[in-house]
């Protein structure tokens, strides 16, 4: 599938917000589109292994629910599965009770499943629709061939296409800056290349690269990076960490980790700077990364996070996140590349490259010995 059909496939999948109109503002069709999409994907990925699942649920209903649940990953060849009878086609069966057998459907996930769609608030869509009358016609047109979302169709790196042109048309539609939700892949790409090309220990046999991003979004960029090692070298073990804070941004990127069979657990839903999932390990040791990149987000104020934050830097000083200074409020770009600064390895350690895309405004705003100057200082004069 090339990048024309993406957008095409894209555009077909929301053009059913046609259905929607009148019970929904244009600002509202992705609350359907996103959710209904992942459940697509997920269902067709399903598909070939969900007699076997089925059987497997039937004869284990009396073992405990881990063992249970290990049988039924093992069944599915994924860590995820479904134990419902139905599937979207049959769905359509029985149209009068259509929203309480979509709703058991879900139910019928994994339960990693289960807390993406928590986090999408699907559920009210579902009585929404069903209340307008709109929902069997919704769904029917997700049971199209032309939104086969199987693997055969559409791989994983290309299905990250089509949730990235959905994200950028909803954004679009409810009048928001498409950067919040995504990265363009022309940008991923450039960032990735600087970042891994000059690594030349990346063709060593089965070698191990940790790599993090603080606002991970949807996981263009952790995806694009996965993708450059493992062409590269087909042995290598790349592993994804990502935080975001933004539900649906994050239901897609765990979903695309799910998928990929990727350790979605490694995708925390969060702020970043209030809620650092990734500051100690289990054994307490400081978590550290190979590789980080992140497009933290312009010009967005962190008045919401300020007293943790300046709190943290007056207690903690450089053995924290912020010692070196804390910029304006209005613009928390130069807090992120602390938070990621203080997850590099020393030299002597292996090191630690990053890649962060900012505007021009935290390279040269504020007055000498300000909080922005004082933190590019600190930056420079520490290499």
């Amino acid at each position: 599938m090339n990048t024309e059909t993406h957008a095409q496939l894209a555009a077909f999948i929301w053009d059913i917000c046609n259905l929607l109109r009148g019970p929904y503002r244009r600002n509202e069709y992705r609350k359907v589109i996103l959710p209904l999409t992942v459940l697509r994907r997920f269902d067709c990925i399903l598909a070939p292994t969900k007699q076997a699942v089925l059987a497997v649920y039937r004869a284990n209903l009396a073992k405990p629910e881990t063992v249970r649940q290990r049988l039924l990953q093992q069944a599915a060849g994924l860590s995820f599965y479904n134990t419902s009878r139905l599937d979207f086609p049959r769905l359509l069966d029985d149209p009068n009770q259509l929203a309480p057998n979509l709703t058991a459907y879900i139910d019928a996930f994994s339960p990693n499943v289960r807390t993406i769609m928590e986090r999408f608030g699907f559920e009210q869509q579902i009585a929404k629709m069903a209340e307008k009358n709109i929902l069997f016609k919704v769904v029917k047109a997700f049971c199209d061939p032309r939104v086969d979302l199987s693997t055969q169709r559409v791989d994983h790196m290309q299905m990250g296409y089509v949730f990235e042109e959905l994200i950028r048309i909803g954004a679009e539609q409810a009048n928001e800056e498409a950067g919040e939700h995504f990265t363009p892949r022309e940008v991923i790409k450039l960032m990735v290349n600087l970042l891994l090309s000059p690594e030349r220990d990346l063709a060593r046999a089965n070698v191990v690269k940790t790599i993090y991003d603080p606002a991970c979004g949807t996981g263009g960029m952790l995806s694009e990076a996965e993708k450059y090692i493992r062409q590269l070298n087909a042995d290598a073990q790349p592993h994804l960490y990502g935080q975001d804070w933004n539900d649906e941004a994050w239901a897609v990127c765990k979903s695309d980790m799910l998928i990929k069979r990727e350790d979605a657990e490694n995708i925390k839903r969060g702020d970043s700077f209030m809620e650092d999932y990734f500051d100690r390990d289990a054994r307490g040791r400081r978590w550290t990364f190979d590789y980080m990149l992140a497009n933290p987000p312009f010009g967005v104020t962190w008045k919401q996070q300020e007293d943790f934050i300046v709190k943290e830097r007056d207690r903690l000083g450089f053995d924290g996140r912020f010692g070196a200074g804390t910029p304006r409020v209005n613009d928390g770009a130069l807090l992120f590349l602390q938070h990621m600064l203080a997850k590099s390895r020393a030299p002597e350690d292996g090191g630690t490259r990053i890649a962060i895309v900012f505007n021009g405004s935290p390279l040269f705003t504020g007055d000498a010995e300000g909080g922005e100057s004082n933190i590019r200082r600190w930056i420079i004069e520490n290499d």
